[in-house]
Formats: structure tokens, sequence, C-alpha cells
């Protein structure tokens, strides 16, 4: 055997058992009545054979992240984590989260909102939580239907993770309800000037004419922990509704951005979220801000945003290790959904 094909041989035997380290990953389809257009999903999981690798997620923007594209299923039975991207954001590029929960033995899946995803993202569509929730309970239901994944899922053990408005729209799964005056006055007091409020007034959206259904309950009692990421809109949750809330919830703050920390943090200048939800967990990660909780940044990411006139989410703040900030994230919520 030649020198060559004994290095091809070896580069095959090694890929072949990086490939099995893989999860499978696979592209779904969800229809919804409240919805005019099937929606996108993507689900991570334990492979059980080796298909081909590809990057999900990748872009000119973000690293993307491996994955056995339609392998099978490994035999098992496994917890369930239903993510909510944040606006303007989409399930994919949380792959990397995805794709390590996956590998620790956990059946995870997303879907892409509507009217609220890259490419996608309005302002007036945004605003409608309730629709966003009404997403995710469609893929619950979709998902435990599945004749394939839904028996392997182990229906004790569902659990949802939620990054900004997606934070928002898992709090809401848990039981928490908004209260439409009190999300006003925050934009047009503490919160004016944020970039949630923001964003909202660039798209010319009346918070005083918002629909009653934005206040309706929207809890899941299918879903026993959640997690939410830098939460957006906890000063507009009624005080009640927080009380109520009785399932284990995980709130996460990245860093070192005062305003997203307040949507969380004890005290005068904050929502007092972590203090008043029963059974709650606070972690802080740092330094980091909003943003680091997005996919690893290419090297001419932060220019070619510029130039595009895109929000600058690869500046991370001096200091920050957006990678080791992923592993901190990925072992924490390990801990808390898959003991």
């Amino acid at each position: 055997m030649t020198r060559f094909a004994i290095s091809l041989c070896a580069s095959l035997l090694a890929s072949t058992a990086t490939a099995q380290d893989l999860p499978g990953f696979d592209h779904l389809t969800v229809t919804a009545a409240h919805r005019g257009a099937a929606m996108q999903a993507s689900i991570w999981y334990p492979a059980g054979s080796t298909t081909y690798r590809a990057l999900v997620g990748d872009n000119p923007v973000f690293e993307g992240t491996l994955a056995m594209v339609g392998a099978a299923l490994k035999p098992g039975h496994y917890p369930l984590v239903i993510l909510s991207h944040g606006s303007g954001g989409n399930v994919d590029n949380i792959s990397w989260l995805a794709s390590a929960l996956a590998a620790k033995g956990a059946l995870v899946v997303g879907v892409n909102h509507p009217g609220s995803t890259s490419g996608d993202s309005s302002p007036r569509r945004s605003i409608l939580l309730h629709e966003r929730a009404a997403d995710v309970r469609a893929l619950l239901d979709m998902i435990l239907a599945d004749p394939l994944f839904g028996p392997a899922i182990a229906t004790d053990k569902i659990s949802t993770l939620g990054f900004s408005l997606g934070g928002a729209t898992v709090l809401s799964l848990a039981g928490a309800r908004l209260d439409r005056s009190a999300y006003l006055n925050y934009c047009n007091t503490v919160g004016k000037g944020i970039a949630g409020c923001l964003f909202f007034a660039k798209g010319g959206v009346d918070l005083s004419t918002l629909p009653e259904a934005w206040e309706s309950d929207m809890h899941d009692a299918r879903i026993s922990k959640t997690v939410a990421v830098d939460p957006a809109m906890t000063y507009a949750i009624t005080p009640d509704s927080i009380a109520a809330m009785q399932d284990p919830t995980l709130l996460i703050s990245l860093g070192l951005d005062g305003t997203r920390l307040a949507e969380i943090e004890v005290g005068p200048t904050g929502s007092n979220l972590a203090a008043t939800l029963p059974k709650a967990d606070w972690q802080k990660f740092g330094p980091a801000d909003h943003f680091a909780f997005l996919a690893l940044c290419k090297e001419n990411a932060p220019e070619l945003l510029k130039e595009e006139g895109e929000d600058p989410i690869c500046d991370d703040p001096a200091g920050t290790d957006r990678a080791a900030i992923h592993t901190q994230i990925i072992a924490a919520v390990s801990e808390f959904l898959l003991p």
C-alpha cells in the first residue's frame, strides 16, 4: 500500500469516527390553523447511523455546526427540548446548543416563527407573542404525533428554551400572562430607548391597540421545565401569573448589557423576575452581551454587518470569549434539563 493510500485510509477512518459522534439532523414542516402557510422547523437527535455530514446554520456571518443529515434515530427514550429563537433570528443559528444537547441524549426541535425570523422580521408581526406561543404548541403537537420521533419522546420530560423574544415566548408557555398597559408604560418610561421598544416603534406599532389575545393564557401543561435566556417583556408579566408558575425555571443573563439584565434582576431598576418567580434559578455569564448567545461569528463578520447596515451582533465586548460563554451555557442547561 502506498504512503498516499495509507494516509487516505487513516483520514477516512478518522472522519468515520468523528461522524459517529455527530447528532442527526433534519428539517420538518409544521402546519397550524393560525398560520396561512407551513412553517419550517428543525430537529437534532441522537444518531443511529451515519449518512453525510453538513453544516447547519452556516452563512457569511455565522459558523455552522456539523450534523448527520437524515440519519436514523438511535433507539431509545429521550427528553424533548423545544427552542424558540429571538426576534430576527432563526432556529438553525442555535445549532451550537441544539447539537450539544442532542449529543447528551435529547431530542431538540425548533420552529422559525413567521414574521419574526431571519429575512422576515416585521415589528408588527413580531409583537404578536401569542402567535409565537401557538407556533411552539403546533410544533409540539406535530412532533408527538410523528411516527418516528413521537414514540421516542419521554413525555414527562418536555422542556422549552427561548432567547430574547423567544425567552418571553417560553415564559408565556410556562404560564406567564402579559398586561398591555404595563408594556405600554414600560416602553414610555424605563424602557424608552431600549432595543425592543425602539424596534416596535420603527414599525409604527401602537402599543395602546395590541389585540386582546396578547393577554391570553398561553400555558401548556405538557411542558415541565423552562429556560429563558435574556427574556424580553418581563416588565409586562402580571404578578399573579408569576406567583402561579410552579414549574422549575432557569433564567440566564448575558453579561454587561444592563438593560438586558434589568429584565430579570432584583432591585429598583429591574423587573424582579428572579426574586418573584417560584422555583427559579438565575445564572449570569460574562463578560458578554446579549448577542453572545448567537453562533460564533466568522472573521470578517463585523465588517460585513457594518457594510450592510445591520446590528453589530458580532462586536462582543472586550474580554468576551463567545465560545467559552457557549460552553458555560451548555453545561448549565444540560445540568438543569438533562439530569
